[in-house]
């Protein structure tokens, strides 16, 4: 009896030494799966403003990446010139604790083009923006709108520097938008450098980094057909809105959307990529 008590003792020990080390193997292998879903997301996001703005008009978005945990710099490029903003916005990159998702809008668009090639982008997201090629520039992409197309009323150059017509500022950049909202942004202008506008890019990112897009149907500042266009080039998951220019505005929800997308998607997209590369 008592040699039957003390194997009974010793099974027993062993079954729930057993189970112990189930457990502890099971909370690893869970610890381990979080830890990956977490480090599969980009934290951290660069988002920048196109021209005749400033990166104020992001406050909604801002708050809604920042609501859902992530950590995001708005850089107030000065559009000054093409190379200065990329120099700006890649001191933004710069600082940030690991990768990054780069958000561009409107002429932001040829900014993040040019500073996405920096090792620590992860993805770009063009929101109504300029996806530009090798060599290309906003002013040679709008300086023959076909047949048909709005044509946005900027002024003539002074002094190196172009802004809208204040009257048409609010039907061309923000008809979705608010009247008193529209009728400030069109009285706070930032002057758009015409060596910004006329600045080319040397290496276009997306060919190397995974890209979404946010396409404005209602747009009339960047016609949604030169958007499709360069978003099918770029090779671009593509989202549409109904929406003017000024989506950031209008469809804050919308924009954080997409950005969100990219930041679960773009580590992803970039392996699955590689492992693509590697097979051809």
């Amino acid at each position: 009896m008592k040699n039957n008590a003390m194997a009974i003792g010793v099974r027993t020990r062993i079954i729930y030494g057993a189970m112990a080390i189930m457990t502890i193997i099971f909370s690893m292998g869970e610890n381990t799966m979080a830890q990956t879903k977490s480090t599969a997301v980009v934290k951290n996001i660069v988002i920048v403003h196109g021209g005749l703005v400033d990166g104020s008009g992001w406050e909604a978005v801002y708050n809604l990446l920042k609501k859902d945990g992530y950590a995001v710099t708005i850089v107030q490029n000065p559009t000054i010139s093409l190379a200065d903003d990329v120099a700006f916005t890649k001191r933004a990159i710069a600082v940030q604790n690991g990768t990054v998702i780069l958000v561009g809008h409107s002429y932001g668009g040829a900014v993040i083009t040019e500073a996405g090639n920096d090792p620590k982008v992860a993805g770009l997201v063009y929101v109504a923006a300029f996806a530009l090629d090798k060599g290309e520039s906003v002013s040679a992409l709008i300086k023959d709108p076909p047949p048909g197309a709005p044509v946005p009323p900027i002024l003539p150059p002074v002094d190196g520097f172009l802004l809208l017509d204040k009257a048409k500022f609010p039907a061309s950049f923000a008809g979705d938008v608010s009247p008193e909202k529209a009728e400030f942004m069109a009285d706070s202008q930032v002057p758009w450098g015409v060596n910004a506008v006329g600045g080319t890019i040397s290496e276009a990112a997306w060919k190397a980094k995974p890209s979404w897009y946010l396409l404005t149907t209602e747009d009339r500042m960047l016609p949604p057909d030169a958007q499709r266009l360069m978003s099918k080039r770029a090779g671009a998951t593509v989202v549409e809105v109904k929406s003017s220019h000024a989506v950031y505005l209008s469809h804050p929800q919308a924009v954080a959307l997409i950005i969100e997308e990219a930041a679960r998607g773009a580590l992803v997209a970039a392996k699955e990529g590689a492992t693509s590369a590697a097979a051809d």
